[in-house]
């Protein structure tokens, strides 16, 4: 070993961090803290100043639209005074015809502008003619001489107030204004306005307003909880002025708590702070609030507290590093000659390995391919087995048909021999239609081309080939005689499925001691259609019902493979079908499923 290798593999000094070192780090983390504490107290101030700068625009925003709902009537009191009908009826207050023309001319009114009430106020406070005169809450007869839009506008010549009716109950704003010179009052034109609308106006878009009267009454607010509340403590000249008018008939202002304000912050029970911006609706004495929720800030102001004192943090923990970098570089010095020595015994561990799973790959590869040789022999068997069963059933169809074609030339009954050859020759074409589609029938996926399948084809197809097992075992066959839907399949698997069914259907009812019928139908439904074929025969055995369609499973002792359903089961799958069975002492029913065609309807 060489000297700087001895020297490397000594022992290493436990690293650790000197005391004036660790002076300097806890002065720089106190400056991180510091520092952390300065941002977010600059960004809380930031905040709060772009918090005040929306709230202005919000304020100049509902100042403007609820002035301009007021403004909008506002000068109809002086309009309504120019109209020589109501200064009939205040010139003829016992005049009834006077009066009904002010009311009339006033109901009008109410409803060409948009206003809740429209009403005429004799000098002495009496209500002469109303736009409700004739509906239950009507003012006419009531005495308003202690509202305050009434003296107000008698002695400045037009005034607003805002307050909940006496006769009405319901609030509203009051735009007042004096008919006549101040020397000679004729009376007083009344317009109420609803500005329930802008209430909705604010709530359903989300913004947190309200309207305070001239005493600091909240009266109008997109926060229900608001409403009718004070800014600040009432005293109690204040209170009794305000019941004295009875701006707020019905409510008492004494025992509603103050909002909870304190230097424009206001909290909500389980909704945080908000920060407060006021501000006066033009042309009236009443002040404007609107509210913004303050957790933006306070998270901004948090968060780039945080990310300062991480910086802060940061820079710590790089000093650190820089200051323990002697110490780290030698020991890696060490692990590097300890690391190298350990690579040059793991190599020649890893050629080892690398030569003993080449082996095992070998090995594995053989192993597959005398794997791949044994399905394949297991697929053969597979197809000579079902060669042997289909070929066995057409050769016994057309020995029938051959057997009957014999028997009508020796009765010399032409006319039935040539179809009897006929059905020979298409059995031996359908026959080898079956070996070639078998031949691939090993694997289950073979692509099958499906389509639109007319069902009574296909059923007459497979009743003839049946029909002459069915004479010879004295059964009936019995299809049915209405119109038959369409499915989606393949013609030939179809009548191969059928068959097979049909076939096993009468041999079954050749066991049972009763009359001998098989029975089709066939129920269409919106997405499938259902074939069933119902026999009379004994039924399956309850011990065979789960496996009947596996493979070398039979009902008939001593005859047949037991492949027959299962290629039938196989034909429906590759046709997106299914088959099922129901059974009982009186006989066995098969049901076929298969979708619906999907183009051109029904099949020709």
């Amino acid at each position: 070993m060489t000297e700087r290798a001895a020297q490397r593999a000594a022992p290493p000094a436990a690293p650790g961090i000197a005391p004036p070192r660790v002076a300097v780090l806890g002065a720089m983390a106190l400056v991180s803290v510091l520092a952390a504490g300065a941002a977010g107290m600059a960004s809380w101030r930031n905040g709060l100043g772009a918090l005040d700068a929306r709230l202005e625009d919000r304020l100049s925003i509902t100042a403007h639209g609820l002035g301009s709902e007021v403004e909008r009537l506002r000068h109809l009191p002086r309009v309504l005074g120019e109209d020589p009908r109501l200064w009939a009826a205040l010139d003829r207050p016992g005049d009834a015809s006077a009066v009904a023309a002010a009311n009339g001319y006033l109901q009008r009114m109410r409803d060409l502008t948009g206003a809740d009430e429209v009403y005429l106020v004799a000098p002495s406070g009496l209500t002469l003619a109303a736009s409700n005169w004739n509906e239950p809450g009507s003012f006419v007869g009531m005495n308003y001489s202690f509202r305050p839009y009434f003296l107000q506008a008698m002695r400045q010549g037009a005034a607003h107030y805002y307050a909940i009716g006496v006769t009405t109950g319901r609030p509203g704003a009051f735009l007042s204004a004096r008919l006549g010179p101040a020397d000679a009052p004729g009376g007083v034109a009344v317009v109420k306005m609803d500005l329930g609308g802008m209430e909705a106006a604010w709530s359903r878009a989300g913004e947190l307003a309200a309207v305070a009267d001239a005493d600091g009454v909240v009266f109008l607010s997109s926060v229900p909880g608001w409403r009718f509340r004070p800014l600040a403590p009432l005293d109690p000249q204040r209170l009794d002025r305000i019941a004295q008018e009875q701006r707020y008939a019905g409510l008492s202002l004494a025992e509603a708590e103050p909002l909870p304000v304190e230097d424009r912050v206001m909290s909500r029970a389980g909704q945080g702070q908000v920060r407060l911006g006021f501000g006066m609706v033009p042309g009236t004495d009443w002040r404007l609030l609107q509210a913004l929720p303050m957790a933006e800030a306070r998270t901004q102001a948090l968060l780039v507290a945080a990310v300062t004192a991480a910086a802060g943090f940061l820079l710590s923990a790089f000093a650190l590093v820089v200051m323990q970098r002697r110490q780290i570089l030698r020991l890696r010095l060490v692990e590097a000659d300890r690391l190298e020595a350990r690579v040059e015994e793991r190599t020649r561990e890893l050629a080892a390995e690398v030569e003993e799973r080449r082996r095992a790959e070998a090995e594995l590869r053989r192993t597959q391919e005398s794997l791949i040789h044994s399905a394949k022999l297991a697929v053969l068997g597979r197809m000579s087995a079902a060669i042997v069963h289909e070929v066995g059933q057409s050769l016994s169809a057309l020995d029938n048909n051959l057997a009957a074609a014999e028997l009508h030339g020796a009765r010399g009954a032409a006319d039935r021999l040539a179809p009897a050859l006929g059905r020979s020759r298409s059995m031996l074409r359908r026959l080898q239609g079956v070996v070639a589609r078998l031949r691939g029938f090993g694997s289950r996926q073979v692509p099958v081309a499906l389509g639109p399948v007319g069902l009574e084809p296909v059923l007459t197809v497979a009743a003839e080939l049946v029909q002459p097992r069915a004479r010879e075992l004295g059964a009936r066959l019995d299809l049915p005689r209405a119109a038959l839907p369409a499915v989606q399949g393949d013609g030939p698997r179809l009548e191969q499925v059928l068959t097979n069914l049909m076939l096993n259907a009468l041999e079954a009812t050749a066991r049972a001691d009763r009359p001998r019928r098989v029975v089709v139908a066939v129920a269409g439904g919106p997405d499938a259609v259902e074939i069933t074929i119902t026999d009379t025969g004994p039924g399956i055995p309850p011990e065979l019902l789960d496996d009947v369609m596996e493979p070398f499973v039979t009902t008939r002792t001593g005859e047949g493979l037991g492949l027959g359903l299962y290629i039938v089961q196989s034909l429906l799958e590759q046709m997106q079908g299914s088959l099922r069975f129901g059974t009982d002492a009186t006989g066995t029913t098969a049901t076929v499923r298969l979708p619906v065609a999907l183009a051109r309807g029904r099949a020709a």
